[in-house]
């Protein structure tokens, strides 16, 4: 078993980063323990390890690649004395105190922990569909919409997620595919009738994609039609997937509370329903998804923290407790 940490952060993307930095600057030896590259798309750094252009992030005049932007986060953070730890959280319990986090063998305890743990999008599961995320393939309109300025692009989804992207992306594209395999959209009536009203939006009624084609950039996508099984083959530059996203809470089942969607639930700020627990980024987030509110909770849930832990540390001061409370 390690020493006791004053903070340990799990997860490492904008949200963990960014905790880790204000955390190391305010002497809490953070240790962040950043996760594992695995064959699902997980890997230290979060989702913006698979972007390419990041052009919304402030004061990048001229945008920066994603996995550079993370780098930059990361020595920021080691910088200020935060530890790392690449390998991924086995299991918590949050029952006791300190807390006790896992990583195989091994046991982490905590006064403080920060679940920064994020949320993954989901994906269709084609062959090519990984390997060209930043290369025409994306999960995000806000993020990328921007490059497919004049292009013919597709939207793969049918709810409200995905009508609101396909609407967004008609500032830039001159026409947005959008595939679906039902003949009616779950989407709310009044997305549905701002989408059927933009002659920029052509739905692609009962059909699935069953191939993403292009080597190092998107070419087209291969539909067939569920009813008919015909296939046809649409030329695009853009392919925004919009099917849901899933937050990445298995880890804290039964020890933190969580919303219909498995979204943490936090309230007053970052604070979890366990005294000490702390939440931030997309692992909370359902609604704004965007670096940039990552790291803005990120910096809360240290701040928060870090107001807790003294607190705390008073109280035991004059209770005579042990420090290891």
């Amino acid at each position: 078993m390690s020493d006791v940490r004053d903070v340990v952060i799990i997860g490492s993307g904008p949200a963990g980063l960014t905790s880790a930095i204000y955390s190391a600057r305010a002497n809490l030896r953070p240790l962040v323990i950043e996760g594992e590259l695995s064959s699902t798309g997980d890997q230290p750094g979060g989702q913006l390890m698979l972007t390419t252009e990041v052009e919304n992030f402030p004061g990048f005049i001229d945008g920066i690649q994603g996995p550079a932007l993370m780098a930059n986060f990361r020595a920021q953070a080691a910088r200020f004395g935060a530890e790392f730890l690449t390998e991924k959280v086995t299991r918590v319990d949050f029952s006791a105190r300190p807390f006790l986090v896992e990583v195989g063998d091994v046991q982490h305890r905590a006064r403080a922990v920060i679940v920064s743990t994020g949320a993954k999008a989901k994906m269709i599961g084609l062959e090519n569909e990984m390997r060209l995320i930043g290369h025409g393939v994306s999960t995000c309109a806000t993020c990328d919409g921007f490059f497919f300025k004049d292009e013919t692009i597709a939207v793969v989804g049918g709810g409200d997620s995905a009508i609101e992207e396909a609407t967004f992306l008609t500032k830039f594209a001159t026409k947005v595919y959008v595939i679906h395999r039902r003949d009616t959209l779950r989407a709310s009536k009044i997305m549905q009738e701002r989408a059927f009203k933009n002659d920029r939006i052509e739905f692609v009624w009962d059909s699935v994609p069953v191939e993403i084609l292009g080597d190092t950039m998107l070419e087209g996508v291969r539909v067939r039609n569920v009813k008919t099984d015909e296939e046809t083959v649409l030329e695009i530059a853009g392919l925004f997937v919009a099917i849901g996203h899933v937050p990445n809470t298995a880890l804290f089942v039964d020890q933190l509370d969580m919303d219909e969607n498995g979204y943490l639930v936090t309230t007053t700020g970052t604070r979890t329903n366990v005294e000490g627990v702390f939440a931030a980024g997309d692992v909370a987030d359902h609604v704004y998804r965007q670096a940039i509110t990552a790291a803005g909770t990120g910096c809360m849930a240290a701040i928060d923290s870090e107001r807790w832990l003294e607190s705390h540390a008073h109280k035991a001061e004059i209770a005579g407790t042990p420090t290891e409370w």
